[in-house]
């Protein structure tokens, strides 16, 4: 398949998975609100004077609401909400001939990938790292830790705005974004059910004896119990998997708005060889970054067990193609080593 042919199926692919996403979220959510109902409704219809009988499915109702309007706030404020967490400050008006440069590299890029120019944000964090945000191309964000603009040269900068604009292009920025937005989502809604879950167990042990829900409710009660469990695991793996999976292909849009992969791999063997901890980008967006900010051990491994827990592809085998792209030594692949590596060494 051709490299248009790749990002057209990619885009529609992303179409796809966010319209799932959301309404895989909305029916979760209404589920663990209309199965606490019917739960609550078995072991009470059996109640000696009739009374205390819960029939209005008033949980179910009202969690799907939540979900509702959480699934519209992570679509409609996703964007600015990933960019108030890292703590980024808007560029409007460039005031250093750090950010001067920064727009000009982002005005390019604009004008290579055809993309409606985004917001350009810089991130008060030494790691150097970049990332993109946004619902849809025409209104798009793009990050750029402070350490970035100091680490790298123009045609290092530019190779990562690349990047990032390649995200934008193919409409990854929607996917991730949403997924991050609700991992919070399921994460907060997993919280809060639990403090309820324990005020009402011991209301539902103290009728147990009285009720004869029977086996019913309490296969039920198991499963209710599981989903809750698992909400932000899965979750997790969703975000994990989804953000591993595009990297290649947002790296190969770089080498075409650039032509210039070289800068790309140097880029990444810069950002990747960083010891420096992020303050301000937070864990539940590292699967934004263009590289792991925190440099997880399972980034350096492949195979389906690394698929599912690390969020990019090894740095060794994204360097190693671009390397190929412009038909460089590999001798600088075979020495890259991440700072975990390097400090168990």
């Amino acid at each position: 398949m051709s490299a248009a042919g790749n990002l057209f199926a990619q885009q529609e692919a992303n179409r796809k998975a966010s319209r799932r996403l959301v309404a895989g979220f909305i029916l979760f959510v209404a589920w663990l609100g209309f199965g606490g109902d019917i739960i609550w409704y078995l072991a009470t219809r059996n109640s000696p004077d009739g009374s205390g009988v819960h029939v209005f499915p008033v949980a179910g109702l009202l969690m799907t609401m939540v979900a509702l309007i959480m699934a519209w706030a992570g679509y409609r404020f996703g964007p600015t909400m990933l960019m108030s967490a890292a703590r980024g400050r808007e560029i409007e008006s460039p005031s250093t001939d750090e950010e001067q440069r920064l727009v000009n590299v982002v005005e390019e890029m604009c004008i290579a990938s055809g993309i409606r120019r985004p917001r350009i944000w810089i991130v008060p964090d030494d790691a150097p790292n970049a990332f993109a945000t946004g619902v849809k191309p025409v209104e798009a964000h793009i990050a750029v830790t402070e350490g970035a603009l100091r680490t790298l040269n123009r045609d290092e900068l530019q190779a990562v705005v690349a990047h990032e604009m390649g995200h934008i292009a193919n409409y990854d920025v929607r996917l991730m974004t949403l997924l991050t937005a609700l991992v919070g989502m399921v994460a907060m809604v997993h919280n809060i059910g639990f403090r309820m879950g324990r005020i009402g167990g011991g209301r539902g042990r103290s009728r147990s004896k009285d009720s004869g829900g029977g086996i019913l409710v309490v296969v039920l009660l198991v499963l209710w119990v599981i989903s809750w469990l698992l909400a932000p695991l899965i979750t997790r793996l969703m975000v994990m998997k989804v953000g591993r999976s595009r990297e290649f292909l947002a790296d190969a849009m770089s080498a075409q708005y650039t032509r210039n992969p070289g800068a790309l791999a140097d880029a990444l063997v810069k950002i990747g060889g960083s010891n420096i901890k992020p303050r301000a980008i937070p864990k539940s967006s590292a699967q934004l970054c263009i590289a792991d900010p925190f440099h997880s051990r399972w980034d350096d491994r492949e195979g389906r067990v690394a698929d599912l827990m690390a969020t990019h592809p090894p740095l060794r085998e994204r360097v190693k193609r671009l390397r190929e792209m412009a038909y460089q030594d590999q001798g600088t692949v075979e020495s890259l080593q991440s700072p975990l590596s390097m400090s168990e060494a």
